[in-house]
């Protein structure tokens, strides 16, 4: 009998939790350290297939909607419940944070303040879209700029029809060995987890989670009332089918969301638990990377919103109603910033910037980011899955039998089905049908 991968996640939470307890409480460098590259090692190699895969999974998802009948009406619908979920997420968090006040009584000083290496604004954010050669997005992981090429190189590729066909199925080829090697990725999740958070308990111990512990319980507060309350909500009420066995069937990649804190890294899995919940392949094959790269309910709505609100409180800046308008704004327009890598700081600073509050409210919250990144990533990777049902349950083109059939599955179940690594030939015929009033 196998042990479950969600049971090995598990243990490596609990073993994670010990180690780093040993090493900080008896301090044992060398156990330490080790903890410390094995997390390391972990998020590299999931870095390390982020850049091609963004490229390619992009790319390919774009030209597969030549696949799908109504495409146009399937991509606007998707970026319009990216909108409205986003709103809603964003609004949750202001709410906890007027309630709580989470920068008073921290225990911290000025003194632990500190600007960030890197800082986001409007200007570069807009600016930094847009790539100065190939090479260097790849080389420096600027994802924005990578999706950037991907998307005119999918147009491009739809625009010239047959005769771009012979790349596409390269660019197939390509994308399921990258998928194939993350895959493997994926199942070394259990030795990452123990580095993971084997190093954030050994660095941080309990005593920073108690300075932070309002701010702290308003993220995962704010995160569990969209993931369990907003998303159930929405299911039940738009797309007319059941939470529980959504859940049932999207948990294998919310749980490794969680421990790896990458929506990039986990986006094959999200893929595959979309496309067995009912979702068409074509159009999964096209919301979920977009998803994994703009779609941040955790990281660019609820935490950027509480943590502005942190910063005004602990350097006494009064906010208004222009300030709180100005964070919806930005963490519904600009949550491509977040781009789906671990941490959230880009995002953070993008709206502190927009808000005037000092940037070195961001140092205050570095220390403890860990620990809130897992929360954050779980409900960004959720929400990733809960759109596309809500679009194709809302446009009539999902499987509810599927939907109903879906269940949990280990990452060895996925790993030997080879079927999340075939993308559509370029010669596919269409196999989604016409969505209702098509």
């Amino acid at each position: 009998m196998r042990f479950p991968f969600w049971a090995q996640i598990l243990a490596g939470l609990v073993l994670g939790v010990a180690l780093g307890w040993v090493a900080r409480t008896w301090g044992v460098d060398w156990l330490g350290t080790s903890l410390d590259k094995v997390g390391e090692i972990f998020v590299q190699l999931l870095k390390l297939a982020v850049a091609p895969l963004v490229f390619f999974a992009i790319t390919i998802s774009i030209t597969n909607l030549r696949n799908v009948h109504n495409a146009a009406r399937l991509a606007t619908r998707t970026l319009l419940w990216f909108m409205v979920t986003s709103l809603i997420a964003v609004a949750i968090g202001l709410v906890i944070g007027l309630l709580t006040n989470p920068g008073s009584g921290t225990g911290i000083s000025a003194k632990d303040a500190a600007k960030p290496e890197e800082a986001g604004s409007w200007l570069d954010f807009l600016t930094g879209i847009i790539p100065k050669d190939v090479i260097t997005p790849f080389t420096e992981l600027q994802v924005l700029q990578i999706v950037f090429m991907a998307v005119v190189v999918g147009v491009a590729a739809l625009k010239l029809g047959d005769t771009a066909a012979p790349l596409l199925r390269g660019g197939e080829a390509i994308l399921a060995l990258l998928q194939k090697a993350l895959w493997w990725i994926i199942r070394l999740a259990p030795i990452g987890t123990i580095g993971l958070i084997g190093t954030a308990i050994k660095d941080y111990g309990w005593n920073l989670i108690g300075q932070y512990a309002t701010f702290t319980a308003d993220i995962y507060i704010g995160c569990a009332i969209v993931l369990f309350g907003v998303y159930p909500l929405l299911l039940s009420t738009v797309a007319r089918v059941s939470p529980l066995q959504f859940f049932k069937g999207a948990w294998p990649a919310i749980q490794l969301a969680f421990v790896s804190r990458s929506s990039v890294g986990t986006m094959p899995l999200t893929q595959k638990v979309t496309e067995r919940l009912g979702v068409p392949k074509e159009y999964a094959s096209f919301a979920v990377p977009f998803g994994s790269t703009t779609k941040m309910d955790g990281c660019a709505s609820i935490y950027p919103a509480i943590a502005a609100i942190f910063v005004g409180e602990f350097f006494g800046v009064d906010m208004g109603l222009k300030e709180y308008l100005l964070i919806v704004f930005v963490s519904v327009i600009g949550s491509a910033a977040t781009a789906g890598l671990t941490g959230a700081t880009v995002m953070l600073t993008l709206t502190l910037s927009t808000l005037g509050l000092p940037l070195e409210g961001v140092g205050l919250l570095l220390a403890v980011d860990p620990i809130l990144d897992m929360m954050r990533t779980a409900t960004n990777v959720a929400g990733q899955v809960v759109v596309p049902v809500i679009v194709s349950a809302r446009e009539k083109v999902l499987d509810r039998d599927a939907f109903r059939g879906a269940k949990s599955f280990s990452v060895d179940d996925a790993f030997e089905d080879g079927s999340q690594d075939a993308a559509p030939h370029a010669d596919q015929k269409p196999s989604v049908p016409a969505p209702a009033g098509a």
